[in-house]
């Protein structure tokens, strides 16, 4: 293993230990040439999973591809790493155990939506406005009524200002003392 600081390519493995429930190999290394720390995961790889594109162009999966555009979802959502990770180890192994040597690029990401909803509605909705590709409000809202079926609330009726009242729940709006 090359280390990413300075190219060395004797680096030790100081620490090993079982990783994502037993399903990843977490390895501490150490370069003797710059003293550089980091952590690499050793995983196991079912069979080759080849992506067809909606060009038509086929890839290989690339799962640090899957875990860049859940990241991006996710970002600054309070959500815990360790799910995170289960979800796209979870995607990974459904991809992998499928039996099939070619899965398309939508299948891949009706996944991601369907794990993202189970975790996080806003990571959803952010995944979903770029995977479906909205174009306008309307695209939104049709996904906001797939969120649950409870009624959504109307706008607060502005008062006598013209400003919206005060929510009820004693949060006061941006910019107000």
């Amino acid at each position: 293993m090359r280390c990413p600081y300075c190219g060395g390519s004797e680096t030790q493995v100081k620490d090993s230990r079982p990783s994502e429930d037993g399903a990843a190999i977490r390895r501490r290394r150490v370069c003797p040439d710059c003293a550089g720390r980091f952590t690499t995961f050793e995983r196991v790889q079912l069979r080759e999973v080849v992506v067809l594109k909606r060009s038509g162009k086929r890839v290989p999966f690339d799962r640090d591809k899957l875990q860049r555009s859940i990241d991006v979802a996710l970002r600054k959502r309070a959500v815990d790493p360790e799910r995170i990770e289960r979800l796209v180890s979870g995607i990974t192994r459904q991809l992998e155990s499928a039996g099939e040597p070619e899965v398309t690029s939508e299948a891949i990401g009706e996944l991601v939506m369907a794990g993202l909803k189970g975790l996080d509605d806003v990571a959803y909705v952010r995944f979903a406005s770029v995977y479906k590709n909205f174009r306008e409000a309307r695209d939104f809202e049709e996904l906001l009524g797939t969120l649950s079926d409870d009624t959504p609330v109307p706008a607060a009726a502005p008062g006598p200002e013209g400003d919206p009242e005060p929510e009820a729940s004693g949060r006061r709006r941006a910019g107000r003392p």
